[in-house]
């Protein structure tokens, strides 16, 4: 009797102490919670820096239409991201071309000026009307070219804050992270700008002309990530190739 309750003892403290027993503090490896996927020099979810297009959209994470194409680029969503907005394409397409057309004709206009007038009043009365139309054509040109620049940064803005890859020429040219996604250092949207400074400050952070702050990115020459911040919280982070031409 003595044999038997030690072996019952003996059978239920190696049950007791396997990983997967009720209150024991193991857990098997399918039990483990896998790491959240880090936005870095790696690329995200099997999107690397500079891959080809075709090769990104046959990987299904991305959604399969742009949501802009604005210069020659191509913008996608993530699969459940934001949906193509076809009147927002539209007025982007015919702000490009509109700001192209004006800006051959005033560029053709300023290569071969008009001869100066003659000194009959005729002559002089030709020239003021030309001079006037050809002030309006650099007035309108100037014009498009603006309304151009403001539909580029209302579609920056709505990329990076969504997320998406945007392809140029070359390839990926710009990798922009979901909300929930992080750097290797801890940094996303939401993070405040303390712990951006923290993170980078010491890698070279520097305030980029476009208002966003900019850090080389590990291991990857011409990639840097883009902080956007609002107030004192990162609002967005992206990682780019300036050299990276859309057409």
């Amino acid at each position: 009797m003595v044999l038997t309750a030690a072996a019952v003892l003996i059978g239920g403290v190696a049950c007791s102490s396997s990983p997967d027993a009720p209150g024991s503090s193991g857990a098997s490896g399918d039990d483990k919670a896998a790491a959240p996927e880090k936005f870095g020099p790696a690329g995200y979810r099997g999107l690397t820096l500079g891959m080809a297009k075709d090769a990104a959209l046959a990987g299904g994470k991305l959604a399969p239409a742009p949501t802009s194409n604005l210069d020659g680029c191509a913008d996608f969503s993530y699969v459940g991201g934001p949906a193509p907005d076809p009147a927002r394409m539209k007025a982007e397409a015919d702000a490009e071309a509109k700001a192209k057309d004006l800006n051959k004709k005033a560029d053709e206009l300023e290569a071969d000026p008009e001869p100066k007038p003659g000194a009959s009043a005729e002559e002089s009365a030709r020239s003021a009307e030309k001079s006037a139309k050809d002030t309006r054509l650099f007035a309108d040109a100037a014009l498009a070219s603006a309304e151009l620049a403001g539909k580029r940064e209302e579609r920056d803005k709505a990329f990076v804050a969504a997320g998406g890859a945007s392809f140029g020429k070359e390839g990926l040219r710009e990798l922009a992270a979901p909300s929930d996604a992080k750097t290797a250092e801890g940094i996303g949207a939401g993070s405040s700008l303390a712990e951006l400074k923290a993170a980078y400050d010491a890698k070279g952070m520097k305030a980029g002309d476009n208002g966003r702050f900019q850090v080389p990115v590990d291991g990857k020459p011409d990639w840097i990530y883009e902080f956007t911040v609002n107030g004192e919280k990162v609002g967005s982070v992206s990682m780019i190739n300036p050299k990276s031409k859309c057409s």
